[in-house]
């Protein structure tokens, strides 16, 4: 509920500091004092429109902050959490205008943009009255209220769920129908590549030694003769070969009996040449018994290495590329073959997710035709004791023309209204008569107070037009709202004064240079003189303090 209401620079006043309890709180004042900047201020934190003209004049910029508990509204208190905004079960909504027309908004003390605050402060509080920011005349409030009266909020949330699963699932029905015919040619030239890859059957390393391979064939001749020359120079000439002069070399050294150092590190040097340079030959001789040179060979390595490069090119890809893009176009078309699969399964879910949103959409149609009717009738009957006599309320639900599953329902729900005897049923919102859309409205929720989800109602002008034993019965169902949760009403009339569980008074300071709007919360004896003002006017007689005192004790529990 709101909790206070801070004030500065806003229009005429200069200062406000105001405190809100549960129940209700009535405001009064004479006229001109300025009941309603009060409910305009708490407007602008709720995310209204406002311009430089908001600004008391020599004054820099407006500053407004309302204060809220939200301990009981969960609601709220999931939509701050979200956004990293929650601050233990308190919520304070800020605004400030400057002269210059430029707006700033902030949510517990975080800034944020008009949008939000409205998103938010619709969770808060509910203004009834000529404003625009009236819930009740949108016809989403209209289907809140009826489903919240019938307690239809679960049944709803199912409804809207399964509506919304056939739409995502007919969505991409739809898409993988539209794309089917080119999905068939992709599958058909995925499978022609795929049957090209698999028929070239590349190994893991093939690649790579058969490059190696071809390399070698390419220069056997040179290869051959290099071997040999290479064997020859180190063993098989006879006339000096390498290992022949190392072993003179040795012979001659080991003559020595006692050589010197470096003699023996020579000897131990030749040594190791001349057994590495055996096992070189030993290797090449090898290497010359197995090698082939056979021209066939040569002949299908390089066809093969064409086959795999011709294919490369063919896919844009490097030769060593080939196998991952197998692999890749392999899971394409898995993919694409499973999307076939896919449509069959999608037409058996659509057909049983339209089935199961008929049978919930159906009963959520009978349970809001039985609610509309019993709604109807009680706020018929409110409307009676509130100064329209004959007039009548009809909800209206009508079937959605297209017969397709709908978040909402399979209905549109509209509030209509016709104020006096004769006149035909209107829209809610075509009513012209404030005050008669601020009586329906506080008609409607008196009602559906015990479900409302908003805690705290506001009411400006419910009074107009009104007197007697009516306006008495406004004060008596406002004081009866007020104990569900928190009301605030804006009214000249005293009978709806003394119902009020506190009373705020506006007035006028006049200073010598400015006049300022004040309000303060009236203590019980300065209530009895307010309520006799209203009665009677500025002069207050025994008759008019009397009569106040009665109204005062009178008060509904």
């Amino acid at each position: 509920m709101l909790i206070q209401l801070s004030v500065h620079n806003y229009a005429i006043v200069e200062h406000l500091d105001l405190e809100l309890k549960q129940g209700m709180s009535a405001i009064t004042g004479e006229t001109g004092a300025g009941k309603s900047i009060m409910l305009d201020a708490l407007s602008l934190t709720l995310g209204a429109r406002a311009d430089s003209g908001a600004v008391r004049p020599n004054s820099d910029k407006a500053d407004i902050l309302s204060s809220f508990d939200i301990s009981q509204i969960p609601e709220a208190q999931r939509w701050l959490s979200a956004r990293d905004l929650d601050n233990d079960g308190q919520c304070l909504l800020r605004r400030i205008i400057t002269q210059e027309g430029r707006s700033r908004a902030y949510i517990n003390g975080t800034p944020c943009t008009q949008t939000d605050l409205k998103e938010l402060g619709a969770m808060l509080i509910d203004v009834h009255s000529q404003h625009e920011h009236q819930s009740l005349l949108k016809t989403d409030t209209h289907r809140r209220l009826l489903d919240e009266f019938a307690g239809l909020k679960p049944l709803a949330a199912e409804v809207s769920q399964l509506a919304q699963q056939w739409r995502e699932q007919s969505n991409t029905l739809a898409r993988l129908s539209q794309n089917s015919d080119e999905q068939q040619a992709r599958i058909q030239l995925l499978s022609y590549q795929l049957e090209e890859l698999e028929a070239l059957s590349l190994g893991d390393t093939e690649l790579s030694q058969l490059e190696q391979e071809q390399h070698i064939l390419a220069q056997s001749a040179q290869l051959i003769e290099h071997c040999r020359f290479i064997i020859n120079i180190c063993s098989d000439n006879e006339d000096s070969t390498v290992l022949s002069a190392l072993n003179s070399s040795l012979t001659r050294s080991r003559a020595f009996q006692q050589p010197p150092a470096a003699l023996q590190l020579c000897d131990e040097l030749l040594t190791s040449a001349q057994i590495q340079i055996e096992e070189a030959v030993g290797e090449l001789n090898r290497f010359l018994d197995s090698f082939d040179c056979d021209p066939e060979r040569q002949r299908w390595v390089e066809e093969r290495l064409d086959s795999i490069y011709t294919l490369a090119r063919k896919h844009k890809v490097q030769p060593e590329e080939l196998n991952h893009l197998q692999q890749q176009l392999l899971h394409e078309l898995e993919t694409l073959q499973g999307d076939d699969c896919k449509l069959e399964t999608l037409v058996g879910n659509i057909a049983r997710c339209e089935k199961a949103y008929q049978k919930s959409a159906a009963q959520l149609s009978k349970a809001r035709t039985t609610a509309a009717k019993q709604l109807s009738q009680a706020v018929s009957a409110r409307m009676q004791d509130l100064g329209m006599p004959g007039g009548r309320f009809n909800i209206e639900l009508q079937p959605h023309a297209d017969n397709k599953p709908n978040v909402q329902g399979a209905e549109n729900i509209e509030f209509l209204v016709s104020a006096n005897p004769g006149q035909p049923l209107k829209s809610l919102a075509k009513v012209a008569s404030g005050g008669e859309l601020s009586r329906i409205s506080l008609a409607i929720q008196v009602i559906t107070a015990q479900t409302s989800r908003v805690p705290t109602l506001v009411f400006d002008e419910v009074d107009v037009g009104i007197g007697g034993p009516t306006a008495e019965i406004v004060g008596q169902l406002l004081r009866q709202l007020g104990g569900e949760g928190q009301v605030i009403t804006v009214t000249h009339l005293p009978q709806v004064a003394a119902q009020a569980h506190q009373h705020l008074y506006v007035y006028k300071e006049r200073g010598k240079n400015a006049t300022s709007t004040a309000i303060k919360e009236l203590s019980d004896a300065e209530r009895v003189e307010e309520i006799a003002r209203m009665l009677g006017g500025i002069d207050l007689t025994d008759e008019s303090l009397a009569h106040a005192k009665q109204m005062l004790s009178g008060a509904v529990n």
